[in-house]
């Protein structure tokens, strides 16, 4: 059993800050890429940020130079910075990890986490 839990969302004012955080929690035997992910009303989920297991990033085009992913191999987490916050980045952010969840297998597979909803607005 694996279990993703985001935390930090919020209301915050356009220009504001917010940090996520996500943990991973339960039978884990090792996490691979790590990202996250937001739905905004009536658009489809998108990929806000990832970050492999050596520390690269990648970004989408809209969140450059705004927003910073890192993460803890040691407690299995992954934060999002988000700085200069606009009205366009009001979603339900999603933690996502792939993970290696049985002893037995070397395989890894995706989890997600339940979402934490994100509002920009004055």
């Amino acid at each position: 059993q694996v279990q993703l839990v985001e935390s930090g969302g919020g209301l915050v004012q356009p220009g504001g800050s917010l940090r996520l955080s996500c943990a991973a929690s339960g039978t884990i035997f090792g996490v691979n890429n790590m990202g996250w992910y937001r739905q905004a009303p009536g658009k489809q989920r998108e990929l806000v940020a990832t970050i492999t297991s050596g520390g690269s990033t990648n970004y989408a085009d809209s969140v450059k130079g705004r927003f910073t992913i890192s993460r803890d191999n040691a407690k299995n987490m992954v934060d999002l910075r988000m700085n200069s916050l606009k009205p366009e980045d009001t979603a339900v952010y999603f933690c996502n990890a792939d993970v290696r969840a049985a002893i037995h297998s070397w395989r890894y597979s995706p989890y997600w986490g339940q979402g934490t909803q994100v509002t920009v607005s004055s």
